[in-house]
């Protein structure tokens, strides 16, 4: 079994377990990636980025992956393909020779 298959079952099931998946609709899960990711800038607000809690960091970046994994099942996205689609696509958006050491966007390279 893959590691993603293994670690969404593992999501799915807690959720399942607490009759949780009648509140994670699309637009509720899209919302909740975005109250998560709030909080992981959140410890940033008004620091150096070394002074973030690597703990409480971890835990954030962990909610916010729950919650996009989640939406991606809702969608029966493979999580792996399409982050490896889209990898693809941004070779093709932002070639070494143009892109390396930039910090543009695709369109100003």
């Amino acid at each position: 079994m893959n590691e993603i298959k293994e670690i969404t079952d593992k999501i799915i099931n807690f959720r399942n377990e607490r009759d949780w998946e009648q509140f994670h609709n699309p637009k509720d899960l899209a919302l909740a990636i975005n109250v998560e990711a709030g909080e992981l800038l959140e410890l940033f607000l008004w620091k150096n980025a070394d002074e973030a809690d690597n703990e409480k960091v971890k835990e954030e970046i962990a909610d916010v992956m729950i919650y996009c994994m989640l939406l991606s099942e809702k969608y029966g996205f493979d999580v792996r393909e399409i982050i490896l689609e889209k990898l693809d696509i941004n070779k093709e958006k932002y070639p070494v020779d143009a892109a390396k050491g930039s910090a543009k966007k695709y369109n100003e390279l």
